[in-house]
């Protein structure tokens, strides 16, 4: 892309955001499920333009590579709703701050996965034999994933695990309140200015953001290695998600499936990856076994195969396990 068109794009994701921001200052209640809906279509049907202007105006397949990577990024992305869950009721976060902290959040998130897109995109372009260790990364992430088995609390706790130390180390530097003050990030204190426990809480959310980046930024690098596409489909991702947060928490635990079918995506994206490296080292075949090319949209249909049957299988398994817990107590 010609840098009119980055600047163009980083002013109108900047506009975006600002626009987030205006609507949560304004916004005086919880965030209810007829609002969580209302602007979950509207960052889909954004992501939906973007898509169709790229496939208007932009050759090749950048707009079923922006596709692919955004319903790879935006499902990968789910995880990442488990842990906000376990963090808004550690540290018992009010209701009517939530949307604000998410906010935060996401914003530094959305700033730290450029750094980590431009670096990939650089390496990329310096040495294809990334491409080997992206893909196996990813085989072994897939593999970590099955052997957790349906979702727990393992991820969550070793997520947590990794920001503790630094999160303790916040707490020792910065003058901190105790209590929370509404939905404010500084109050005072017996006269003193002290940032309340919601900068801590903002904090954890934008490393777990980071932390499951290391999966999901070498995924969407398998589907394209455009860095326009890459960061772009990040941030629309990320945009949606804290909407997703107030309108899907509850159904989490019904989609006990989600680690199994998260796996298989991003195995088959880790074997993707490492055949097109096979192919950029000349090797076309091991053995009498033919190295296929998988095209992008062959990537996009198994995707959101993937995630369709893992979402009726889940909850299928959900219904038939609360009947059978009604039937249970009724005896």
């Amino acid at each position: 892309m010609s840098p009119v068109v980055w600047v163009l794009t980083i002013a109108g994701l900047l506009a975006i955001v600002a626009f987030d921001l205006i609507v949560i200052a304004r916004r005086n209640h919880t965030v209810t499920i007829k609002d969580a809906t209302r602007w979950v279509l509207f960052y889909v049907a954004l992501a939906g333009l973007f898509a169709l202007g790229l496939f208007v105006f932009s050759p090749g397949q950048s707009g079923s590579e922006f596709v692919a990577g955004y319903i790879t990024e935006y499902s990968l992305s789910v995880d990442n709703l488990f842990v906000f869950v376990i963090i808004m009721a550690r540290f018992a976060v009010p209701a009517l701050a939530q949307d604000k902290v998410l906010y935060i959040g996401i914003v530094v998130s959305m700033a730290l996965r450029a750094i980590f897109i431009l670096a990939g995109a650089a390496a990329i372009s310096a040495a294809s034999w990334v491409f080997y260790i992206f893909g196996a990364f990813l085989v072994y992430t897939a593999v970590r994933l099955v052997l957790e088995g349906e979702n727990d609390e393992s991820a969550i706790e070793d997520s947590q695990s990794q920001e503790n130390a630094v999160l303790r180390g916040l707490r020792r530097v910065l003058p901190m309140s105790h209590d929370y003050d509404g939905a404010n990030l500084v109050t005072r204190t017996t006269g003193k200015r002290q940032l309340t426990p919601l900068v801590i809480v903002i904090a954890a959310i934008g490393m777990a953001n980071v932390i499951f980046a290391l999966d999901s930024i070498p995924a969407i690098f398998g589907l394209t290695q455009d860095a326009y596409i890459v960061l772009t489909a990040n941030a629309f991702a990320l945009m949606g998600l804290r909407q997703l947060y107030f309108l899907i928490g509850g159904l989490l635990e019904r989609i006990v499936y989600l680690n199994v079918g998260l796996s298989v995506v991003l195995a088959f994206i880790g074997v993707k990856l490492i055949i097109e490296a096979l192919h950029g080292s000349h090797i076309d075949d091991i053995g009498a076994i033919h190295l296929p090319h998988i095209g992008i949209l062959t990537s996009l249909g198994f995707i959101i195969g993937t995630l369709l049957v893992t979402t009726v299988v889940s909850l299928l398994k959900s219904s038939r396990d609360s009947r059978r817990e009604a039937v249970r107590i009724d005896d």
